[in-house]
């Protein structure tokens, strides 16, 4: 929400917009909190760390729509992203712990696909609420929206059981990274994640510019080529809950990435036209997309035990990827435009396949052995 609506807050906090800026590094900067939070899911229960995460986001929502002050935001993103770390983790594990490995594609896959569902929706949503009823109505709304969806889960979600463990709560860490060190796989798949949404954010940091300077695009008109983006992953997400089980999770994830891989080389060759520009951003998203999805299924399996640990190291991955890939992207751009990005975006993918091969296959001897 607030990439799209910064302007809007800014003049509603009376900050610049750079200020703007700041708020959404730092919500950003709070996923790599991760490997704090999982360990503490595998022990507690995931569906606890779910309701941790919605009280937290309520919390937020609330302060920033009562108080229209520069500080009350602050606080808000910060509990929103330690929000998200200790809820998208847990949601995943619980999907790992409850449902068969056979099925975990279709569970993961919706889980994702309601995540892009809530952005298409929910943007213009917020949009609307934004116009007629101020800018702080949409955070009211979130507290209440996740208030709700916490009721839920306290009504529907069992609970799994809680790990025995020796030792007080902080004893946790020396277990998980004993965990860790035993599946020297886990690191190849983590290096995967954070490459492979390194080489995504290489070409999604620029891509507005290329729209702009190659096409003259409005700022309207790239907001409609957003919404190519949202339904790619959309598509993607849906294709990982229909297929992925039915191909093979981790052939899927092969082959996503080998598709991805290719995608980032040829869009070069669709900058001759506005459509086809449009059609290679889409293919980008999507394969990006399921190969990711179809990743992270398999990897609520990889460490059984720590499936919480796993799963939140993969966030930290992914967001840690986002930063380099941003930082990249902007270096990059002015020395060599789109083909400078495009080789940059596939050199660092094809990089992320060999770890995810590589990973896998330890993995699968592993599991044989």
């Amino acid at each position: 929400m607030p990439y799209a609506f910064a302007p809007a807050f800014s003049r509603g906090l009376g900050v610049p917009l750079a200020a703007m800026t700041l708020l959404i590094a730092l919500n950003q900067a709070t996923s790599l909190l991760g490997p704090l939070s999982g360990p503490l899911g595998d022990r507690w229960g995931y569906r606890t760390m779910m309701l941790g995460g919605l009280g937290l986001l309520s919390t937020g929502m609330f302060v920033v729509g009562v108080l229209p002050v520069y500080t009350a935001a602050v606080v808000a993103v910060t509990l929103a992203g330690v929000a998200k770390i200790l809820f998208d983790p847990a949601i995943q594990a619980y999907a790992g712990a409850c449902v068969p490995y056979q099925k975990r594609g279709l569970a993961i896959g919706l889980i994702e696909t309601a995540w892009a569902g809530s952005t298409l929706l929910g943007i213009p949503l917020a949009g609307i609420l934004i116009e007629r009823a101020g800018w702080q109505s949409p955070f009211v709304a979130l507290g209440i929206l996740a208030l709700i969806s916490g009721g839920l889960i306290a009504w529907l979600v069992p609970s799994t059981p809680r790990r025995c463990q020796d030792g007080r709560w902080w004893a946790t860490y020396p277990h998980a990274w004993r965990s860790l060190r035993q599946r020297p796989a886990t690191w190849a798949l983590l290096g995967f994640t954070l490459l492979t949404c390194a080489a995504n954010d290489c070409i999604f940091v620029v891509y507005a510019s290329w729209l702009e300077t190659g096409f003259g695009l409005t700022v309207v008109a790239l907001g409609g080529a957003t919404v190519v983006i949202g339904l790619a992953e959309l598509v993607a997400e849906g294709l990982v809950a229909a297929a992925s089980d039915r191909i093979g999770l981790s052939r899927a994830a092969i082959v996503g990435t080998t598709l991805a891989v290719v995608s980032y080389a040829i869009l070069p060759f669709a900058s001759t036209t506005l459509p086809l520009a449009l059609s290679g951003l889409f293919l980008i998203f999507l394969c990006f997309e399921f190969s990711v999805v179809s990743a992270m299924s398999v990897f609520t399996e990889v460490m059984p035990s720590a499936r919480g640990t796993m799963m939140s190291l993969n966030l930290s991955a992914a967001g840690a990827g986002r930063t380099l890939g941003a930082l990249l992207g902007g270096l990059v751009w002015p020395m060599g435009g789109l083909w400078a990005s495009s080789i940059s975006a596939a050199a660092i993918c094809a990089i992320a396949l060999g770890c995810l091969a590589w990973g896998l296959q330890r993995w699968h001897a592993s599991k044989r052995a």
